[in-house]
């Protein structure tokens, strides 16, 4: 019997495994540690393709050359290759984008695609990343059903850089609509919300609603240490 392995650490992802791999054919392994990643259990459940829903670290080389890797990437490569996919696309005035699955080779974001698929940049970072989800295990459905040949990507690449937790403060100028954009992009499970550091106090912003003119937010403050150090 064919095998798989899902490699996550985001909960939407592993939500979506939990509900989705049981009706699919084949065995079906998810991994959600980085030390549990390992050529040891590729070599003992040689899967036919491990998937990368999401995934903080690089994978080694080893890997790569062992299995066929797949991973979800939430812009139209080779546009928007990078770090933070969602939060830059929404700085950059994107409502809309599209989930690439592609092969991955050692440069980042770079293999050749499989498939692409479209996805609403609307509503709350929380709403895009679990609809997301949905379509990359459709994807992943379609990947190990299918086994589609993957092709080069065409045109010139456009790089995406990382974002860092000192972006999160809240902007102090600029259009109300930037800042609901601002606040909603951030506003998810694992994510450090925007917000803004005012004396002793952090406080955060999430659960943003812009209408008419006025943007209204769910306001959470905590007492945070001060460094007194001279």
């Amino acid at each position: 019997m064919t095998s798989y392995i899902v490699a996550t650490i985001k909960p939407w992802n592993i939500t979506a495994y939990e509900r989705r791999t049981s009706s699919l054919p084949g065995t079906w392994m998810m991994v959600n540690a980085h030390e549990e990643l390992t050529l040891e259990l590729i070599e003992k459940i040689r899967p036919r393709f491990i998937f990368f829903p999401h995934w903080s670290w690089k994978v080694p080389d080893a890997i790569l050359v062992a299995c066929e890797c797949v991973c979800f990437h939430m812009t139209d490569v080779p546009y928007g290759r990078g770090g933070s996919p969602l939060q830059n696309l929404i700085e950059h005035g994107h409502t809309d984008t599209k989930i690439s699955a592609l092969r991955m080779v050692d440069e980042l974001d770079a293999g050749p695609v499989y498939l692409k698929r479209p996805l609403s940049l609307s509503g709350r970072a929380q709403v895009i990343f679990e609809k997301a989800a949905e379509i990359v295990f459709d994807m992943i459905e379609e990947i190990a059903r299918d086994e589609p040949q993957a092709t080069p990507q065409k045109g010139a690449p456009a790089t995406f850089k990382r974002r860092t937790p000192d972006q999160s403060t809240l902007p102090t100028d600029g259009p109300l609509k930037a800042m609901y954009d601002h606040i909603r992009m951030l506003d998810a499970e694992t994510y450090p919300n925007a917000f803004l550091e005012h004396g002793q106090f952090h406080i955060s912003f999430s659960e943003a609603e812009y209408h008419d003119g006025k943007l209204e937010a769910k306001v959470s403050i905590i007492h945070r240490k001060v460094d007194k150090t001279p």
